[in-house]
């Protein structure tokens, strides 16, 4: 298994993680890339686990991201993760979620279906393909992920940066489940999401390259990795299913999932002093 070792990572990827750290526990922005864009996904990862381990809260699950093949590095990685934390795990009540998005920053959200393990990943298996992804017991939830850095330009600016800052997450609304999903044709799975009463994208499960079988493979195999074996009760958002839709302060975002309900937010600034 590989170790995670932070105390060995290089100065200039600790001082971006404590760049980014600190604007997250402030609610502020950033300019620019704090420092030199690392130069691949490994190093990117060393600037996240640097960050996590300095983060006042403990990891609860992680994001999945597509990356574009003409934005994939010698990994051959063709998705990231990013974590998800307690304080930013919320359950829907069927009222209206506030979301915190950063001032000045990027801010969007993603229509999710969630992957929740009911069972630890064994520790030494590091390698999983989407069969027997599926074969591991897990429960699946409709989900929005809030996808907020203090950097606007994350996305633009590509994968390494978007690992290096806890994978663009500020936040994971957990609605309700979805029985007997392995079971289920993923065609069936579908989704809209609307920003303020518009329209902004349609899709679903089966929007993404492979489906849910892949990307909680790919979750399973680059955790395990990492050195962080996923365990039960981990969340998986598996990638954005309608696509991924900019949202300011003071918007609202609807997801409505057919068949499964419906998650509302209110998009609100990221507090600060949460660090």
């Amino acid at each position: 298994m590989v170790k995670r070792n932070v105390a060995s990572a290089p100065p200039e990827l600790v001082a971006i993680a404590e760049r980014f750290t600190a604007a997250r526990s402030r609610g502020e922005s950033l300019p620019g890339f704090p420092g030199g864009i690392p130069a691949d996904l490994v190093s990117a990862y060393q600037v996240q686990d640097v960050a996590i381990d300095r983060w006042p809260d403990r990891v609860v699950g992680w994001k999945v991201g597509y990356i574009a093949a003409e934005r994939r590095d010698v990994s051959g990685d063709d998705r990231l993760l990013g974590p998800v934390f307690a304080r930013n795990l919320w359950n829907a009540t069927g009222a209206i979620a506030s979301i915190p998005v950063f001032a000045g920053g990027f801010g969007a959200i993603e229509a999710e279906y969630v992957m929740r393990l009911d069972a630890d990943a064994p520790a030494d298996k590091q390698d999983w393909t989407p069969d027997e992804a599926a074969a591991l017991p897990a429960t699946l939830f409709i989900g929005l992920e809030v996808a907020s850095s203090p950097l606007a330009t994350i996305n633009e600016l590509g994968p390494r940066v978007v690992v290096s800052d806890f994978g663009n997450n500020n936040g994971l609304l957990l609605g309700a489940e979805i029985p007997g999903w392995a079971a289920r044709d993923e065609a069936t799975l579908t989704a809209e999401t609307f920003i303020d009463g518009a329209s902004v994208g349609r899709g679903g499960a089966q929007r993404l390259p492979g489906g849910l079988r892949t990307a909680f493979a790919f979750a399973l195999s680059r955790s395990a990795r990492r050195g962080r074996p996923l365990r039960k009760g981990e969340l998986i958002a598996t990638g954005n299913a309608t696509g991924i839709h900019d949202i300011a302060i003071g918007q609202r975002g609807t997801v409505v999932f057919e068949g499964h309900g419906t998650l509302e937010v209110l998009a609100v600034a990221a507090p600060g002093d949460t660090a």
